[in-house]
C-alpha cells in the first residue's frame, strides 16, 4: 500500500480516527499510543554522574507501532507531530522526532486544543518547531520523579515488603491523608447547645435561633447555660426587634479547570478522578455522533486555566440570549481569574461547539459520556450568564429578658445562572429559600410558641474524599492538571489508602511507611518543598532555569539523606491481625488484609492457599424478606452490594442501600438514591409504588460523604 502524501502522529487511535475523517484524502493519520520511549524499568536510567543525562530506551510493545511509523515517514512528502498540546505531548513529539531523524528545530510541530475539523485544519497550515522548554521541563520531571522512585523504594522493600513505592508527588498526598487521620484520632469533641424557638408573629410561624443577649453573642457551652437561658425565656414576652432586608447577588462558577472538573464529577456523579479522566479523553478525542462521524466534543481536558476564546464566547453568548433571554445575558463577557501559579497555555474545559446540545446527542453517548458532557456543558453556559438574585431578610427577635433569637429568610427573585447550573460543594450547603418572605415589622409582638434545646458536640475536621484531596493538592501547589489522578490512583493501588464510602483513609501500612519517610526523607513529604519543586518546573518551561540545574541541586542534599537512610532505616515487621474466623479451605485462621477497597480476611497460609473472604459491615437494617440484618458486602469488581446475613438460607440482595425506614404509602422497603445536583432520595422497592421521599444527605441528613 502506498504511503499518503502527508503524515500525521497523534497519541491515540480514536483521536487518529477523528482527525483522519477531518483531513481527509491526503493524509495519513497514525497513533503512537502515547509514549514510544522512556527511562528503563530494570535499571535507574540516569547518568547522575555525567549531568544527569537520561538513558532512553523503545518502550517495550511499542517497537511494532515504531516500525509502523517509520514505515509510513519513508513515504511522506510531510510529517506533523501532532500530540497533546502539554509537557508531556510535547515530550512525545521530540522523542518521535528522535526516531525519526526529523529536525526539532523544522516546522514539524502542530497543536490544537480541540479535535475539530477547524482546529485541526488550522494547525497543519501553521506548524512550529517542537518547544525544548516544554520538553525539558518534562525530561526534569521524569528525572526528578525516577530519581527519588528509584533510589527510596528499593529501601522499602528491603525494610517493609516488595511492591511498595515512594515519589514525589505521591508520598506528599499519602502524608496529606495521614496527617489528617492524626487529627482525627487527637481530637477531643467540646460539648456546646443550641436553642431553636418557634414563634407565632402575626398569621405566620417562624422558627429562629438563639444568639446572645441584646447585642452580644453567646455561647452555650453547657446544659446548664441552656437551662438558664430556657428558664430566664419562661413567662417573657418577645418581639421583633430589628429587620434587615436587602438584596444578595450571587455568580457563577468558572468554566472548569482540569482539577475542578474532578471535584465536581466527584460531588454531582460520585465519579473517582481516573474514571472522570477516562471520559473526559473519549469526549475530547471524538465520539461518534449520529449523522455528523466521530466528533471531539470538549476541548483540552489538561489546563489550569479559566480562560475562553473570544470565539466560544460569541457563540454562547449568542445562546444564552436567544434560549434564556436578554435578561439572563451580562452587557460583557463574564471573565476569571486563574491562579497565580496556573499555566495559561489552554482555554478552560468547554464544549467545542455551544451548538451541539446534550439532550440532542445523548443517544449517541454513553450513561457517564452525556452526564460528563452535560456537566461540562451546562457549567460552561452559566459561566457566562448573570448572576442569582435574591431577596433577604435578617431579623432579631429579642425578648424583654434579654435574650435574642435570630432568623435567616431569602427568596429568589430571578434564577440568572442558576436556571441551568448550580457548582456543589464539600462542607457548605445553601440554605433553603423561602417560598415567601415573611410580613413582618419592627416593634410586632411575637408570641413564644415553643423552646427546643439540642446538645451538640464539636467534630473533627472530615476525611478527605478524592474531590476534597485533589483541590487541596492544587491549592498547596502539588502537582499539576496531568498528576492529580494518577497520584491518588497510585497511593490507592499501592495499598496506602483505603477508599470507604467515598473518603480516603490511611491503611496500616500507609501509616508505616509515612511514618518512615517522614523520619528520613523530611523533604521530600514537605508540601513547602515539593511546590517549590513544582514552581522551579514552571521556570524551566517558561525558560528561566536549565532543568539540569534544578536536578542537581534537588539529588546533592538527597544523595546525603539517602546516605544516612540507608545505614539508620530499621527493618519493620507488619503484623497481619488474627481474626477468630478458620480458612475454609485449609483450617488456618484468617488474617485481616487492606486493599484499596477497605478491609478483608485473607488466609495466612498464601501463596500455598489464595482463599479471602469479604468482610461484611453490618448496616442497622432487618431484611424484609427474613428479619436477618443486612449486610454490606463487596464483590469481587470492588462494587458495594447488600445482603442478608442468613446467606445462602436467605438470598434477598441489593445493589441500592436499603434505609431503615418503611415506604410511608405502601409500608415496602426503601433504598437510598443520588439524584441531580448532589441531592439524595429514599425510593421504595415497589415496582408499583415507587414514592420517593427527599432526604439532605446520603447518610439521612446527618454527614455527607463530601463534608
Amino acid at each position: 500500500m502506498a504511503n499518503a502524501n502527508k503524515l500525521v502522529i497523534v497519541e491515540s487511535p480514536a483521536k487518529a480516527k477523528t482527525i483522519g475523517k477531518f483531513l481527509g484524502r491526503g493524509y495519513k493519520v497514525e497513533a503512537s499510543q502515547g509514549h514510544v520511549r522512556d527511562l528503563p524499568k530494570s535499571q535507574l536510567g540516569v547518568d547522575v554522574e555525567n549531568g544527569f543525562e537520561p538513558k532512553y530506551i523503545t518502550i517495550r510493545g511499542r517497537g511494532e507501532i515504531l516500525s509502523r511509523i517509520r514505515k509510513e515517514a519513508r513515504g511522506a512528502s510531510k510529517i506533523f507531530l501532532a500530540t497533546d498540546p502539554d509537557r508531556e505531548g510535547e515530550a512525545i513529539s521530540w522523542h518521535l522526532a528522535n526516531v525519526l531523524g526529523i529536525d526539532a528545530g523544522s516546522a514539524c510541530r502542530i497543536e490544537f486544543h480541540e479535535v475539530t475539523a477547524k482546529a485541526v485544519k488550522a494547525a497543519v497550515k501553521s506548524p512550529r518547531t517542537i518547544n525544548m522548554n516544554l520538553v525539558d521541563a518534562q525530561q526534569a520531571r521524569r528525572v526528578l520523579d525516577r530519581l527519588v522512585g528509584y533510589k527510596i523504594s528499593p529501601l522499602l522493600w528491603q525494610k517493609v515488603k516488595k511492591g511498595l513505592s515512594a515519589g514525589r508527588v505521591q508520598s506528599v498526598a499519602a502524608k496529606m491523608i495521614c496527617d489528617r487521620e492524626n487529627e482525627i484520632e487527637i481530637f477531643l469533641p467540646e460539648e456546646y447547645w443550641s436553642i431553636d424557638a418557634k414563634f407565632q408573629i402575626g398569621a405566620g410561624a417562624i422558627s429562629a435561633r438563639f444568639t446572645g443577649f441584646g447585642g452580644e453573642k453567646a455561647e452555650l457551652k453547657s446544659r446548664e447555660d441552656a437551662e438558664k437561658v430556657l428558664a430566664s425565656c419562661e413567662g417573657a414576652r418577645f418581639s421583633v426587634q430589628a429587620i434587615k432586608r436587602s438584596e444578595r447577588r450571587k455568580f457563577p462558577a468558572a468554566p472548569f479547570t482540569t482539577s475542578n472538573l474532578q471535584q465536581e464529577a466527584s460531588r454531582k456523579l460520585g465519579f473517582t478522578t481516573q474514571k472522570t479522566m477516562q471520559i473526559a479523553q473519549q469526549l475530547y478525542e471524538g465520539v461518534e455522533i449520529a449523522g455528523e462521524g466521530s466528533q471531539g466534543l470538549v476541548t483540552y481536558i489538561r489546563t489550569d486555566s479559566t480562560r475562553t476564546a473570544d470565539e466560544a464566547l460569541e457563540s454562547v453568548r449568542a445562546m444564552i440570549g436567544e434560549t434564556y433571554g436578554a435578561d439572563s445575558l451580562p452587557e460583557k463577557p463574564n471573565t476569571y481569574k486563574t491562579r497565580k501559579s496556573a499555566q495559561d497555555a489552554h482555554e478552560a474545559i468547554r464544549p467545542t461547539d455551544i451548538a451541539r446540545r446534550p439532550d440532542a446527542i445523548k443517544a449517541s453517548l454513553s450513561r457517564d459520556q452525556f452526564r460528563l458532557y452535560k456537566l461540562i456543558y451546562d457549567r460552561f453556559v452559566a459561566s457566562q450568564m448573570t448572576p442569582a438574585v435574591y431577596d433577604t431578610m435578617a431579623v432579631d427577635i429579642d425578648a424583654d429578658s434579654g435574650e435574642r433569637f435570630h432568623f435567616n429568610a431569602q427568596k429568589l427573585r430571578f434564577a440568572g445562572f442558576t436556571a441551568v447550573y448550580e457548582e456543589s460543594a464539600d462542607d457548605t450547603q445553601e440554605e433553603a429559600d423561602a417560598k415567601a418572605l415573611p410580613d413582618l415589622s419592627e416593634g410586632m409582638e411575637a408570641a413564644l410558641q415553643g423552646l427546643d434545646p439540642q446538645q451538640h458536640f464539636t467534630q473533627p475536621p472530615p476525611r478527605y474524599t478524592e474531590a476534597s484531596l485533589v483541590r487541596a493538592l492544587e491549592e498547596k501547589g502539588i502537582g499539576r492538571p496531568s498528576t492529580y489522578s494518577p497520584t491518588i490512583s497510585t497511593i490507592i493501588n499501592r495499598g496506602y489508602v483505603a477508599r470507604e464510602n467515598r473518603r480516603l483513609i490511611p491503611t496500616e501500612l500507609g501509616k508505616i511507611v509515612n511514618d518512615m519517610m517522614c523520619k528520613h526523607f523530611p523533604e521530600i513529604v514537605d508540601i513547602a518543598f515539593t511546590a517549590s519543586m513544582e514552581e522551579e518546573l514552571d521556570e524551566v518551561e517558561a525558560g528561566q532555569m536549565d532543568w539540569h540545574r534544578v536536578i542537581s541541586e534537588f539529588y546533592g542534599p538527597f544523595s546525603k539523606t539517602l546516605e544516612k537512610a540507608e545505614a539508620s532505616i530499621e527493618k519493620v515487621a507488619i503484623e497481619d491481625q488474627v481474626s477468630d474466623v478458620p480458612c475454609e479451605k485449609c483450617g488456618a485462621m484468617m488474617v485481616y488484609k487492606m486493599s484499596r477497597y477497605g478491609k478483608f480476611l485473607a488466609c495466612p497460609n498464601f501463596p500455598n492457599c489464595r482463599h479471602t473472604l469479604a468482610l461484611p459491615k453490618n448496616i442497622g437494617v432487618p431484611c424484609p424478606k427474613c428479619g436477618g440484618e443486612l449486610l454490606e458486602r463487596v464483590s469481587r469488581k470492588g462494587r458495594k452490594f447488600y445482603g442478608c446475613e442468613r446467606y445462602p438460607e436467605c438470598d434477598f440482595v441489593s445493589w441500592d442501600r436499603p434505609v431503615n425506614e418503611k415506604c410511608p404509602v405502601c409500608g415496602s422497603m426503601m433504598v437510598l438514591k443520588r439524584g441531580a445536583k448532589d441531592t439524595f432520595y429514599h425510593l421504595c422497592t415497589n415496582e408499583t409504588c415507587r414514592h420517593r421521599v427527599q432526604v439532605e444527605s446520603e447518610n439521612g441528613g446527618q454527614d455527607d460523604a463530601d463534608r
